[in-house]
């Protein structure tokens, strides 16, 4: 048992592996992958709606600025006031917000799926050890995520640092500037950048999802005796199979020797095979093989003709074709019709009648 503890995880997780990972929550997800998502169409979502939102913005700080004796007569609490420019304020930026809560939404369904885990929502009493906590701190997953985070911060760094710095011609314009076209000019020089920065933080993002998907791979391998283990599980175990498919087929011969004595003439080989034919022109289309059998079945099939007096014709060849060609509720094929009609139509005259 302490071997199979310590056999090196070299398989590939079966999917019910994958199934109770995804229960407990462990999946391949990238956060920063959400956040270069919500940066990138968030502020482009800004770019587009921003000048309409700026203009909302004016004209109600105007007829509150205008309407203000009024106002301050009829709610001088400014209560009602406030309320309901909150409650304009949000309708303005209320699409921004809205674009932001689907596209966090979006990307983490094309990243993990949809499917909601109550036991990833779970109190784990043993996150509260310390000493595990600690343990957690030094490992080597935690000192890989210091080096990649910090990595990236200085890349991210970097990459706002030379776009800043491109745009310093254009900062030394903004001094000649009244407030309307700074304020509008420096909206869009801080959205553009931002939108720059966003594109290095997608392609960090793109790469984190990389090492995150190998990661959880690599997390989730099983041993050669784990997966044989939960083969046992879910198929059962040979020793069970091979039991279950031996009833079954005793199930099925009994069936079948139960149907013997309906049959219209047993063909034998004359020991090594035995198939039993029934033929009812009002139900069948063709002469239908209702049992068959080799050596021991053979003689059981036999036995039971001569019990309830079933002619048993001996043609060594049909008796082998039909053997080979059919299964128990077939119907004969078109090549043996007339050798299986022939045989019917002699034992039709042993029995003295005419085909039904």
């Amino acid at each position: 048992m302490a071997e199979e503890n310590f056999q090196e995880r070299t398989e590939q997780a079966t999917p019910r592996r994958r199934e109770k990972a995804r229960e407990q929550g462990r999946v391949a997800r990238s956060m920063e992958l959400n956040s270069a998502l919500m940066i990138l169409l968030g502020f482009s979502t800004l770019l587009v709606l921003g000048p309409m939102m700026v203009t909302q913005t004016l004209e109600m700080l105007r007829g509150m600025l205008a309407n203000a004796p009024t106002i301050a007569v009829s709610d001088p609490t400014f209560v009602k006031v406030y309320g309901d420019s909150l409650l304009k304020y949000l309708v303005i930026v209320g699409p921004v917000f809205a674009a932001m809560i689907i596209i966090g939404f979006i990307a983490n369904v094309v990243q993990v799926g949809f499917k909601f885990s109550p036991k990833a929502m779970e109190v784990k009493l043993d996150k509260l050890n310390v000493i595990a906590g600690f343990g957690r701190l030094f490992s080597t997953r935690s000192l890989v995520a210091l080096v990649r985070d910090t990595l990236k911060l200085l890349i991210i760094g970097f990459v706002a640092y030379k776009v800043i710095k491109a745009e310093s011609d254009n900062f030394m314009l903004l001094a000649d500037m009244s407030v309307g076209p700074l304020a509008v000019t420096a909206g869009k020089m801080a959205i553009m950048i931002a939108l720059k920065v966003g594109v290095a933080v997608l392609i960090l993002a793109i790469l984190d999802y990389a090492y995150q998907r190998y990661d959880f791979e690599k997390s989730i391998r099983m041993s050669h005796q784990e997966v044989k283990e939960e083969y046992k599980e879910t198929e059962g175990s040979p020793q069970i199979k091979a039991r279950v498919r031996q009833i079954q087929r005793e199930t099925a011969r009994r069936r079948m020797m139960q149907d013997v004595p309906k049959a219209d003439v047993v063909i034998t080989n004359p020991t090594h095979y035995a198939v039993a034919l029934k033929y009812d022109s009002e139900q069948m289309n063709a002469p239908t093989v209702i049992a068959k059998g080799q050596n021991l079945i053979a003689q059981k099939i036999k036995e039971i003709a001569y019990e309830h007096e079933i002619p048993v014709i001996e043609d060594k060849a049909l008796a082998q074709a039909l053997y080979k060609m059919c299964e128990v509720g077939q119907m004969v094929p078109h090549n043996l019709y007339r050798a299986v009609a022939e045989v019917l139509a002699y034992v039709y005259r042993l029995k003295g009648k005419v085909s039904k």
